[in-house]
């Protein structure tokens, strides 16, 4: 894996004219967890879609991009949906962006990447006989398995239960260490474990939060951590 590099955005985004957000100024620190929270229909997801040159039919008016150089090829994305192929077994699940760039598939790197995720004895096993969690964690295997310095993150675990979903942050959070994560939530509690950075997303802009301090990922228990969750909260009702 390359260095991670810090992302930046400034600018707005509208689609047929009608915008998204406006005057938004976002930066994402190199090598950490950046979370970015907000309430629906702020814009959030478009922000993921530019960075990962997904966003086909928005109309952006300002910068974006990777401190030092170009994002092309440095960019994975994980989305709510696990979007597995339900034909394909798990390690082919893991292996499909080589074989949708018509490459061989390291199986060797597979194997390592289910075992680091838990799940080395499952590598036979077709999407719909997992469990909800270990669907999730194939697919933080094929996001690992592209081997991206920067990783975009787009609620990732809201479908999960309360458990699976503590569990598979922590996991997460563990995998993706040293790179420049950009984690798109609407839950303060994810924001308040997850982020070395919160910026909450408002139809003003960006307001950047102190978080909890400690390393990520903070206990779900501990009382600066409830403190700044509830304070994330109720700036989230006010709007």
């Amino acid at each position: 894996m390359t260095l991670a590099p810090a992302l930046y955005m400034q600018g707005s985004a509208a689609i047929d004219g009608v915008p998204i957000f406006r005057a938004l100024d976002l930066h994402v620190a190199a090598g950490q967890w950046t979370c970015l929270l907000g309430s629906s229909g702020v814009g959030k997801s478009t922000v993921l879609k530019l960075f990962a040159r997904l966003a086909e039919h928005v109309e952006f008016n300002g910068e974006f991009g990777a401190e030092g150089g170009d994002l092309t090829g440095r960019v994975a994305l994980m989305a709510q949906s696990d979007l597995l192929l339900p034909w394909l077994s798990v390690s082919e699940n893991v292996a499909l962006g080589a074989r949708l760039r018509g490459d061989a598939p390291d199986k060797s790197k597979v194997s390592h990447v289910l075992d680091r995720v838990g799940l080395a004895d499952k590598a036979a096993r077709r999407p719909g006989e997992l469990s909800g969690g270990q669907r999730q964690r194939v697919a933080l295997a094929r996001t690992l398995m592209e081997d991206r310095p920067v990783v975009l993150l787009d609620e990732p675990f809201s479908a999960l239960d309360a458990k699976n979903r503590s569990l598979m942050q922590e996991l997460t959070a563990e995998v993706l260490q040293d790179r420049t994560v950009l984690l798109v939530t609407h839950d303060p509690v994810e924001a308040a474990r997850l982020g070395h950075a919160i910026n909450l997303m408002t139809d003003r802009g960006i307001e950047t939060v102190t978080p909890p301090p400690g390393t990520v990922p903070r206990a779900v228990d501990d009382e600066i951590v409830l403190k700044v969750q509830a304070a994330l909260l109720a700036r989230l009702r006010e709007d």
